[in-house]
Formats: C-alpha cells, sequence, structure tokens
C-alpha cells in the first residue's frame, strides 16, 4: 500500500479536517545504470572535496549560497525550515476563487488527499461545496522543508491537491517573439480558415485518457526484455521511506462555521490551532559506505 507523504489537515476558517497527502502520480520512466562497458561494472557518482580530492561523507555536507563570484554564506537546516511557514502540517487555505480562472501554466504536480479516521464528514463537506459553487481553494503547504503555493480541487470523490508555480516562476509569452495579430495580418485566408476546422472537427472526440499510451516505453520495454535473454541482470535495493503517523479530529463542523463567518464581519479571521497535531513523516537519510582504498 502506498505510504503517506506527511500527514496533517486543511485548514479553512476555524475548520480543520484531518489528511493524508498521498502522490497523484506513478512516474512509468525506465531508469538506467550507467556501466564502464570495459567490464559493465556500475559507475558510481561520489562526494567530493575539489581541493582534498577526498570522498565527502553526508554528515559532513552543508548547504551554501553563492552571493557574489566564489563567496557563499552557508545555511543550517533549521534556516531554511524557519524561512517557510510555521504550519508544516497544514494545507492553509487562503482564497476560494473561480476554478476556471487559473491559467494551465500555474498547475505543476498531482497529490490526492484522502480523509483520516472520523474525517470523512469534513472532506465530504469542503468536496462538494466546491463543486456546487465551480470554485477552488488557493493557499500554501510545506512538503520536505520547501513552501508551496497549491490549489484544492474536486475530483470525482476525491480532493486533489495541486502544487503550483508561483508567478514569478513563469516566463511571459511576452519575452519571445511570437505572431502576434489576426489570422488576415498574416495573410491566412477564409478557405485555410475553413479547411482547418473542418479538419479539427473530423478529429474532434471526447477525452478518453485510456486511448493514450507511452508507445516508446511499450517498444523499450520489448527491446529490453530481448536483451535480458543475452545479457546479465544485476540486482539492486530499493530504498525505501518510513511510513507517516495518521491524524485524527472530531468536530462540530456548524459551530465552526458559524464562528468562521463572523469573524469575517470585522475581517479574515485567523486559522484555528489543530485539535489533534503528529509528527510527519521525516525522510531518513541513507549513507553510502566510502570505497575501500588499497
Amino acid at each position: 500500500m502506498a505510504r503517506p507523504i506527511w500527514t496533517g489537515a486543511i485548514s479553512f476558517g476555524l475548520l480543520n479536517i484531518p489528511i493524508k497527502l498521498m502522490s497523484g502520480e506513478r512516474r512509468t520512466d525506465i531508469h538506467f545504470r550507467m556501466l564502464d562497458s570495459r567490464n559493465n561494472s556500475p559507475v558510481r557518482y561520489e562526494r567530493v572535496n575539489a581541493e582534498t580530492g577526498e570522498e565527502v561523507p553526508w554528515k559532513e555536507i552543508v548547504k551554501a549560497y553563492e552571493f557574489s563570484k566564489d563567496n557563499y554564506v552557508v545555511l543550517q537546516p533549521e534556516d531554511i525550515e524557519r524561512a517557510a511557514t510555521e504550519n508544516h502540517e497544514t494545507i492553509a487555505i487562503e482564497a476560494f476563487v473561480d476554478a476556471e480562472s487559473i491559467p494551465l501554466g500555474y498547475l505543476e504536480k498531482p497529490y490526492i488527499l484522502v480523509p483520516g479516521k472520523k474525517a470523512e464528514k469534513g472532506y465530504v463537506l469542503l468536496r462538494e461545496v466546491l463543486k456546487k459553487n465551480g470554485r477552488v481553494g488557493i493557499g500554501r503547504v510545506v512538503i520536505r522543508t520547501r513552501e508551496y503555493l497549491c490549489m484544492l480541487v474536486p475530483e470525482g470523490d476525491a480532493l486533489m491537491l495541486m502544487l503550483m508555480r508561483f508567478p514569478q516562476e513563469l516566463v511571459d509569452a511576452s519575452e519571445y517573439e511570437l505572431p502576434a495579430g489576426s489570422a488576415r495580418a498574416w495573410h491566412v485566408t477564409p478557405r485555410e480558415m475553413e479547411m482547418a476546422e473542418m479538419l479539427m472537427e473530423s478529429m474532434t472526440d471526447e477525452w478518453k485518457p485510456a486511448d493514450y499510451k507511452d508507445e516508446f516505453r511499450e517498444r523499450l520495454s520489448e527491446v529490453i526484455k530481448k536483451r535480458i535473454k543475452q545479457k546479465e541482470t544485476a540486482h539492486i535495493e530499493d530504498e525505501r521511506e518510513d511510513e507517516g503517523e495518521e491524524a485524527t479530529n472530531v468536530v462540530d463542523f456548524m459551530a465552526l462555521l458559524k464562528k468562521s463567518l463572523e469573524g469575517k464581519g470585522g475581517g479574515a479571521s485567523k486559522p484555528a490551532k489543530k485539535t489533534a497535531r503528529k509528527t510527519p513523516a521525516k525522510k531518513t537519510a541513507k549513507r553510502r559506505a566510502a570505497k575501500k582504498r588499497a
């Protein structure tokens, strides 16, 4: 069974809905290992000190920012954590907006939110009110020490969390040389437009995701199967992450909704503190043994 990335809560107004953050994508890329063609031994990437030439253990590696040529400021893990929001276990919704107002370029990565124990009612309440009003929730979430802009959107029986790009991460189309103006300005004739529309109409169909497959992967898989019969294989152990704990909560939704609405009378209300707090799953550091030297 898939492991949650972390457990926490959706927070809006005074409501907190315990959830588990689950991956919403499945990578199907075919991964390759680099081998030395002379003896088919794996090629390792080592963390080497540029001055001494010696391998550096993970525990001795720190992050640094180059603020000018060859000048760095070293940051500790706690420095990076402090830069993020205090709510490391909360999807803090700041506003609800029309779903159609979000340009596609802002969307980056999908996650699926699964309700915690006894949190199904609040989960359904939020999902259905978003559906009914054609809106999505915009907020912030911290995943592995980094803060992201995010969008909460209903999809069937699920609440999806879409990581979003901040405006400064997007390239404005005006930075490129694009053919501005009408079709007529580019000498596109009415007949050409008509023919293009006829072609489009002949190819118009319903969106059926199952009709689209990664054909390159399938063909490459066949090549690999044929090669396996001729080549030796190697076994590589997979690294696994720790499983997070589950947060639970029981709340009076009607009372919290009323309080949230009352708070809006004099300005935006502050999010309530979580009634149940669990430590999120942390990715354990793994260290490879240093290469023995003769």
